[in-house]
C-alpha cells in the first residue's frame, strides 16, 4: 500500500539509493510514478506493505517501510531491489553501488568512489566539515536526523 513519505513513521525502515548523476524533473516524475505503482502492490507473504518514497535533491531514491504491521521479507526485498535496477538500466544510472561517497561542495552534490574520496581527504579537498550523506540509516527518524551530516559524525569520519 503506498502512502506518503511524510505520513511514516519515524520507525519506518528506510532504503537510501544514490544516483550517480541528478534526475531531470521529468525523470523524477516518472520514477515516482514507477515506484508508486510498485508501492501500491508491493506485499510480503500475500500481505500489503505500508512505504512511500521521496526523492530529495533529484538525486536521491528513498523508500521508507513501516513495519509495524507488516516485515519486509527476502522476496518482498528482492522485489523491490528489481524495481531499483530496473529504474538503473532505463535512466543510465548507478544506484547499487555502495562503494560511492555522495558529498555536498557548496551548493552541488558530488558522487565520487570511495578510492576518490580518500584521496580527497588526503589532500584537504574535503574536510571532516564536509556535508557528507550518510546512506547507512536505518530508518526514517535517522534519514531525517542524521542523513546529511559533516564527515565527522557519520562513517567517514574515520577517514580523517
Amino acid at each position: 500500500m503506498q502512502v506518503p513519505f511524510d505520513a511514516l513513521s519515524d520507525e519506518a525502515r528506510v532504503w537510501i539509493y544514490p544516483s550517480s548523476r541528478p534526475f531531470t524533473d521529468d525523470e523524477c516524475i516518472e520514477i515516482n510514478t514507477k515506484i508508486n505503482d510498485f508501492l501500491t502492490q508491493w506485499t510480503a507473504h500475500g500481505a500489503s506493505l505500508k512505504a512511500g518514497v521521496s526523492m530529495p535533491y533529484n538525486r536521491f531514491i528513498v523508500i521508507a517501510l513501516d513495519e509495524s504491521q507488516q516485515e519486509a521479507t527476502g522476496c518482498s526485498i528482492d522485489a523491490s531491489v528489481k524495481i531499483i535496477q530496473e529504474i538503473e538500466a532505463t535512466y543510465g544510472v548507478v544506484l547499487m553501488d555502495k562503494m560511492n561517497v555522495s558529498f555536498k561542495q557548496g551548493a552541488f552534490i558530488t558522487y565520487k568512489p570511495l578510492m576518490d574520496f580518500k584521496k580527497m581527504v588526503k589532500t584537504k579537498a574535503v574536510t571532516e566539515n564536509t556535508i557528507v550523506f550518510n546512506n547507512l540509516v536505518v530508518n526514517k527518524e535517522a534519514f531525517l536526523t542524521q542523513w546529511e551530516v559533516p564527515a565527522y559524525q557519520s562513517w567517514h569520519s574515520h577517514y580523517f
